[in-house]
């Protein structure tokens, strides 16, 4: 008999399908490697490379140019196929990932890394394709399954504890002084490397892209869908800001190691010449323990999204803006780190709540349609990571406040989104 779309995806469900999820999941660990692994190795890479904190900024924005990639291979996509776009982008997301390894430079290890980040970003795709595989009454918590694997990521980039502060990771390239985080730096592209081969030999094409065409994404701001656009529009700018406080935590926990707040202790860039380049190790087994907070978030979706639906979830942004005020006006470094864990714990629920959203408001013609919100949140998080610079040895309570602010915001927007909870892919 001939089966519609919706049909025949809910005919089977087996062993393909767990084996897409280990794949797509390990591309999905890439991107928070890629993105946090500049987050870890600052702290030794700004005495070694005479860094300022604008020029950190800088460095940790770089990598969400992002947003450009995500909407190009959205785009491209939606023409020429999901699993092809995802090696090709993936590949070169790894290969200058690792060249940056080897810049002597600042300005030259910018540049590695903002190609690698301008024409990464495949993230979007990768949430389409693997949705186009799944059975309606398992979509959301697959999908949540398949966020759950950005803390995997997050944790093995807060693994820099047992490469960055080690002696023996230190030899000479010609004239170039390959200290230990350099070779962090090499190992954080094995990951996207390792994806684009996957895909390549295990994964086929998107049936759902094989049998539809496409639409334009001016469609999203017309019509039914235009309210939730907007709305999206909104949430992701609001909830992707806060990466700006997300990659200086190393940073930040580095200037509460002898107490008070963290906006108390400021860097001091005249001093760096005289610094040495071994970073304090508990502000990297911090960074282990805020990256493993994200477990309860993560089982907590896995276990609700079916039942609960993802705008109901999305009201955790709310909880998240308070834990992150409350950041700002502790006094100790362990009341920083319980408070740290909170947000991280909470704001995982927001974001696995969005990429559930993001797969099921939209029709899968419009694919690319969540490669453009994620830019406009990689625009977001561009924003924040040079804000968080410019200020954070001046007038750190500004950036802190303002991600507290636009969270709240982004949660309150959520009610305006609608029910998705077990809707077909139209």
């Amino acid at each position: 008999r001939r089966l519609t779309y919706e049909e025949a995806v809910e005919e089977a469900f087996g062993l393909f399908h767990w084996l897409l999820l280990v794949v797509c999941g390990w591309a999905n660990a890439s991107d928070a490697v890629e993105i946090l692994c500049v987050s870890f190795l600052l702290p030794t890479a700004r005495c070694d490379l005479l860094l300022s904190s604008s020029d950190m900024g800088l460095l940790t924005a770089s990598i969400f140019l992002m947003m450009v990639g995500g909407y190009m291979w959205g785009y491209l996509a939606d023409q020429r196929g999901r699993c092809r776009v995802l090696v090709v982008s993936l590949t070169v997301n790894g290969v200058f990932g690792g060249l940056a390894s080897v810049a002597p430079r600042f300005w030259l290890f910018l540049l590695l890394r903002f190609i690698s980040g301008i024409v990464g970003g495949s993230i979007p795709v990768i949430f389409s394709y693997f949705s186009e595989f799944m059975p309606r009454l398992r979509r959301g918590r697959m999908i949540s399954a398949l966020a759950t694997f950005w803390m995997a990521g997050n944790i093995l980039a807060a693994l820099a504890w047992l490469v960055i502060p080690r002696t023996w990771a230190h030899f000479f390239l010609g004239g170039l002084d390959f200290q230990s985080w350099r070779l962090f730096v090499v190992l954080c592209s094995v990951p996207s490397l390792t994806s684009a081969i996957l895909f390549k030999l295990l994964m086929p094409e998107s049936p759902k892209f094989l049998m539809e065409g496409l639409m334009p994404i001016k469609q999203m701001f017309n019509g039914p869908l235009k309210s939730r656009s907007f709305a999206l529009l909104i949430i992701f700018y609001c909830i992707s800001f806060y990466y700006g406080l997300w990659m200086w935590f190393p940073e930040l926990f580095a200037r509460v190691e002898d107490g008070g707040s963290p906006c108390a202790n400021v860097s001091l860039p005249s001093a760096l010449h005289n610094q040495s380049c071994y970073p304090v190790k508990t502000a990297y087994m911090e960074g282990f323990a805020i990256a493993a907070s994200n477990l309860p978030g993560n089982i907590f979706t896995i276990l609700r999204m079916d039942s609960t639906g993802g705008k109901a979830l999305l009201f955790s942004l709310v909880l998240s803006g308070l834990s992150v005020f409350f950041i700002y006006v502790v006094q100790t470094k362990t009341q920083s780190l319980v408070l740290s864990c909170v947000f991280s714990g909470v704001s995982v629920i927001a974001w696995n709540s969005l990429d559930v959203l993001g797969t099921e408001l939209y029709p899968t013609q419009l694919s690319s349609a969540l490669g453009f919100f994620t830019g406009v949140g990689r625009v977001a998080a561009i924003m924040g990571n040079i804000v968080f610079g410019k200020l954070v040895d001046t007038n750190c309570a500004v950036p802190v406040m303002m991600v507290s602010a636009l969270l709240l915001t982004g949660g309150l927007v959520a009610l305006l989104l609608p029910q998705t909870k077990h809707t077909e892919l139209t």
